[in-house]
């Protein structure tokens, strides 16, 4: 590809002008460069130009002073957004200005969806060209796609912007106004979002039913049959189905709190099934009936964004955010169409391709005589117009792509699913038999056994698609019954009671909570990696393998907004937002007055403005307070996280602790252990009681000083600065002492910490023990020690062997320790990931970048997709910091979240 003449370097091409074309990514941009050749210039505008102002340093001078410009949209002036050029784009921005300037006519390339719409209206709101102006749309970077679209330019379509700067302005609302409620009544730095509260509140609503959730426990009765026949198979097994024609209550029968919710069933317990498995063996059966039925299972449609991200979460163990990460440089390579879709269509080109390829790889019998054609069933299915598929007119194999690692796994899962969606269907035979026989007290039982064969297994051959419920067979998969007629004699070669207990609802997994949410029309699908990211990030949400476990944090956020905003967080509120948002993009409804209705209300409803304005009753301690159920232990959520609270005897919740297994017998356990805080005596040298206690980072020693005397008779007090308040010393405890065994003698030596050796070149020498372990300092100069012991006997004559070695960049003079786990390549720098063990705990690196575990992740289950996510966030946030580490700040809201 001669992508070289179609860069930002390239001249006016043979006299027929130059072409400025503008994508989101350079990465595109690059691709798109070689198909357009010369004549063509193309640059990115790498993403966003620009937004609402995401702090009040970036709110231009003029506005500072209005009492809307910290929302960044003028409430009283028909909503106007304040829009201002990203910081860190004000430099792209004037790249582009000075190549339009050369330039005789402008294609605004962006995504085609109502963000990509948007991002090219900012672009020519800012640009303002003075050149013909064009929109330029595809759905897949294949040369005849982008050469089509260049022949074949649209004008802007405002419909769309519109709608999508009115979903931008929607969240700022939101996120603005009720976020400042969270930090006033739950904790500081909370945010709260149109979508991510309610998948909050989804998540949380599932752990309510756990909590709640009260098992039973039933039992029934399996046997294993013989036909006595030659023909294999000829056993089969089968479940007591009824006795005397009542029917045996099954896990269905029962309700969340434990009781029989189907009166007329047959509960069985352990005697009774056991005495009645005993009565049953060794008596005959035959064969009641024999229901045959046709069984046919038709293809599933191709990917649209939601399953795409559903099925690699089950078959890839990707989460929805790194399956779009993935998708998104398959895309801009060339590899994959569009992958933020709705659409589950395909264009007749793919149809054909589709047809072509499974015939030649099946067979010409495993394809229909006349192409599948899908119908989308998403309400208000929009963005980009063609399911997800391989790109091009006709689609390569995955071994013909050259990809490799996750790229190539995903590939391959678009691959097959878009081929098995125009094949032929699977057809076989499902089978239904009952058999009875009678008890030695004529007890007339009847078991039951369901089987499947397949005769053409159709698309099968390409695709099968995996469940949410491991335990539910595959579709492929058979239950192959002997060859049964009614009245045939059976033998029971074993006859077994057999013990159950309900379980639980599942916890939400990233795949079942984006099928939730679509199902019940809340947000955009194309949002759903992102605010599945945000709550994560957020903690409000943290993963137990792939389940997502609500923090205690979570329940607070979602009570409050659950009792004093409930609109906001009702599903169905939500969903109707949506469908507002959707009537705005077809022009059925008036975006102001839309707006209007939700902020300052409408017809004797409350609008956002007033909610959030009322605050003064909200109950912050009750309503970051759960009672246990059977105790008078409450589990509170502070400042500094969550403990358990009981008339002031207090305890802090371990990390690991689910909200559901919280019971009140473990709640007792946690209150029973010590609580950390030890007199130890009194420091000989002040008078002064030593005392060992349990902080956030760690326990350690430390002492309290006395009451300061109170002034004298007719003095005023005194008021201290803060900084010239005595403080009391404190010292870290060392990693082989414990809270239970320190001695009083132990704490006076840590209390001593910094210890002075004496002089070296006339500056004093130390001893210390900091964040990074113990370790020797003159001056700015340091060195470390081998151990925390060397503290106190370290000589200066040690000292000055030490200083006058080369310094050892790393940790200290040790060795670097192994590894815990390799995990393999990372997809982005394809250089080996390993797990760690660090100064705080384990993290995951490429040898370049650093990204701490989060709460949730182990180090014995952790995969390389988790560790790729953790580290591109790593890579994202160095990079927002300008590569340099800095104190973590309030994320901005991007358009893109939805949230």
């Amino acid at each position: 590809m001669p992508a070289k003449n179609g860069t930002a370097n390239s001249g006016r091409g043979n006299g027929a002008g130059t072409r400025l074309v503008i994508v989101e990514s350079p990465a595109k941009a690059k691709t798109i460069a070689g198909y357009l050749g010369r004549g063509y210039i193309v640059e990115s505008s790498i993403g966003h130009i620009r937004d609402l102002p995401g702090s009040a340093s970036e709110v231009p001078a003029k506005y500072k002073g209005e009492s809307w410009a910290k929302l960044g949209v003028n409430v009283e002036r028909e909503f106007e957004p304040l829009y201002v050029v990203n910081s860190d784009k004000r430099q792209q921005v004037q790249k582009l200005k000075k190549l339009l300037a050369e330039a005789d006519e402008l294609y605004l390339a962006t995504d085609e969806d109502r963000e990509g719409e948007a991002i090219a209206w900012h672009l020519q709101d800012v640009l303002k060209p003075k050149v013909p102006v064009h929109r330029m749309v595809f759905n897949e970077i294949t040369k005849d796609a982008i050469q089509r679209a260049a022949a074949n330019p649209r004008q802007l379509n405002m419909r769309l912007v519109d709608a999508q700067e009115t979903r931008r302005i929607l969240d700022r609302l939101y996120g603005y106004e009720v976020s400042p409620v969270l930090w006033k009544k739950v904790m500081p730095k909370l945010s709260a979002g149109r979508v991510q509260s309610v998948a909050t509140r989804l998540v949380v609503e599932r752990e309510r039913e756990r909590i709640a959730f009260v098992p039973a426990h039933y039992w029934d009765i399996a046997a294993q049959f013989d036909t006595g026949k030659e023909d294999e198979p000829k056993v089969f097994k089968a479940g007591l189905v009824s006795v005397d024609g009542k029917r045996v209550a099954q896990g269905r029968d029962f309700a969340s709190d434990g009781t029989l919710k189907t009166r007329d069933a047959l509960h069985l317990d352990e005697p009774a099934a056991r005495a009645l498995a005993e009565r049953l063996r060794g008596r005959p059966y035959e064969v009641k009936s024999v229901e045959r039925k046709p069984y046919t299972r038709r293809p599933y449609p191709p990917f649209r964004t939601t399953t795409l991200q559903q099925e690699a979460s089950r078959k890839l163990n990707f989460s929805a955010k790194y399956t779009m990460s993935v998708a998104q440089k398959l895309y801009e390579n060339g590899f994959i169409t569009y992958m933020r879709t709705d659409s589950i269509t395909l264009s007749e080109t793919a149809i054909t391709a589709s047809r072509r390829q499974a015939a030649s790889l099946f067979g010409g019998e495993y394809v229909p005589d006349k192409p599948r054609v899908y119908a989308s069933k998403v309400k208000n299915a929009q963005e980009a117009h063609e399911a997800i598929r391989p790109a091009g007119e006709t689609f390569r194999t995955p071994a013909e792509t050259g990809l490799s690692g996750d790229q190539f796994r995903l590939y391959e899962l678009i691959w097959k699913r878009t081929i098995a969606s125009q094949m032929k269907d699977a057809t076989g035979q499902s089978v239904s038999v009952r058999v009875t026989g009678l008890s030695t007290q004529n007890e007339r039982a009847e078991f039951g056994a369901t089987g499947k064969t397949i005769t053409f297994y159709g698309f099968l051959k390409a695709y099968v698609e995996s469940a949410d419920d491991p335990s539910t067979d595959r579709d492929d998969q058979e239950r192959r019954l002997p060859n049964l007629a009614e009245g045939d004699p059976l033998t029971a070669n074993s006859v077994d009671a057999e013990g159950h207990s309900t379980r639980p609802p599942a916890r939400y997994t990233e795949a079942s909570l984006v099928k939730e949410l679509e199902e019940r029309e809340i947000g955009r699908p194309s949002t759903y990696a992102s605010i599945i990211g945000t709550i994560l990030a957020r903690e409000y949400v943290f993963k137990k393998g792939t389940a997502l476990v609500p923090s205690f944090l979570a329940f607070a956020v979602v009570n409050l907004l659950e009792q004093h905003f409930g609109n906001l967080v009702d599903y169905d509120f939500t969903a109707h937002m949506e469908d507002g948002l959707d009537e705005i993009a077809r022009g059925e409804a008036e975006r102001v007055r839309w707006l209007t209705r939700f902020y300052f209300g409408d017809e004797g409803e409350e609008g956002l403005k007033e909610l959030v304005g009322d605050i003064g009753d909200i109950d912050a301690k009750g309503i970051s307070s759960f009672p246990i159920k059977g105790s008078d232990i409450v589990v509170r959520v502070g400042r500094y996280g969550s403990y358990l609270d009981r008339d002031g005897e207090r305890a802090n919740i371990p990390d690991d602790i689910s909200p559901d297994e919280l019971t009140a017998e473990r709640a007792e356990e946690l209150l029973a252990q010590p609580s950390g805080d030890r007199e130890l005596g009194t420091d000989p040298a002040t008078g002064h009681t030593i005392v060992a206690k349990s902080g956030r980072f760690g326990p350690y020693v430390t002492e309290i000083l006395p009451e300061p005397a109170p002034p004298a008779e007719g003095e005023k007090k005194k008021r201290t600065k803060k900084a010239d308040a005595a403080k009391p010393r404190t010292g870290s405890l060392f990693k082989s002492m414990s809270l239970d065994t320190i001695t009083l003698d132990d704490a006076l030596k840590l209390l001593s910490l910094p210890r002075t050796l004496g002089e070296l070149d006339g500056e004093p020498v130390t001893a210390q023990n900091g964040r990074f372990g113990p370790y020797i300092k003159r001056g700015t100069d340091s060195r470390s020690l081998g151990s925390e012991d060397e503290l106190f006997t370290v000589t200066l004559e040690q000292a000055k062997e030490l200083f006058a070695q080369p310094k050892q960049r790393g940790r200290g003079r040790a060795a670097a320790a192994a590894p815990l786990r390799e995990l393999g390549n990372d997809p982005a720098s394809q250089k080996p990931v390993v797990v760690k063990e660090g100064r705080f705990g384990p993290y995951v690196t490429d040898g370049e970048t650093n990204a701490s575990l989060r709460k949730g992740d182990e180090v014995e289950s952790i995969t390389i997709q988790r560790a790729a996510e953790l580290l591109a966030e790593r890579r994202e946030k160095v990079a927002a910091g300008g590569g340099k580490k800095k104190p973590a700040t309030r994320r901005r809201t991007s358009a893109k979240s939805g949230s």
